[in-house]
């Protein structure tokens, strides 16, 4: 492990980041097997936490006088593997609950988009218009405004600025293929039926409280 320091970010130890485990038994969810969820925790988001191990030792190796072609490259895949690790972290434990929207965060999505089948609806159009390519669908709280917003991106560098992932579908194929071949809405109806909603309602409170913080109230 490269304990040197990044010379690009300030001192401090890189190519340290680790494989958070699982909180729930694969073998329990509803219409996503065990073999899905093994596979994809410890290929896709494993290899992702690797290559960002390996991205940031590259980057605290640069000399001085690197050229600047080289460091944007390497910046450009510590970002891309930055987001993808916190992503698939959010997306694996926000799974294992029943599936019922439950909490302040459901109360306030049913009121933000006048109930749940609409904001449902409007979570699924989104994960649509993913289906058979790559990305990622949330929900996230705006940090300035403290608002829920539904997004989606084509890949791990697109993100909502100043805003903080509540509820996390993962798009890539990858995340059904085994299980559903193309058939990437009937994934997502199994997503929906595994959301632990009690970790979206944790994850809601801690990100109202930065929004506060944030403001200076």
């Amino acid at each position: 492990m490269n304990n040197a320091p990044d010379p690009w970010s300030g001192a401090r130890a890189v190519g340290a980041h680790q494989m958070a485990p699982l909180s729930f038994d694969p073998a329990r969810l509803r219409g996503l097997s065990e073999g899905l969820i093994v596979s994809h925790h410890q290929n896709n988001y494993g290899g992702t936490v690797r290559n960002l191990n390996k991205v940031e030792a590259e980057i605290a190796a640069l000399p001085a006088d690197a050229p600047g072609y080289r460091v944007a490259g390497l910046r450009g895949k510590e970002l891309a593997f930055a987001n993808s690790k916190r992503l698939h972290e959010a997306y694996f434990g926000n799974l294992g609950g029943d599936g019922q929207p439950a909490g302040a965060v459901a109360k306030a999505l049913d009121t933000g988009y006048g109930g749940r089948a609409t904001w449902e609806s409007a979570l699924r159009a989104a994960a649509s218009g993913l289906a058979g390519g790559s990305g990622w669908v949330m929900v996230v709280l705006t940090l300035p405004e403290s608002a829920l917003r539904i997004v989606s991106s084509g890949d791990h560098t697109q993100a909502a600025a100043a805003a903080v992932p509540l509820l996390v579908l993962d798009m890539y194929e990858h995340s059904y293929h085994l299980d559903y071949g193309a058939g990437a809405m009937r994934y997502v109806d199994a997503f929906f039926q595994n959301v632990e909603w009690e970790t979206i309602d944790r994850r809601f409170a801690h990100a109202q409280a930065a929004a506060v913080a944030l403001r200076g109230a």
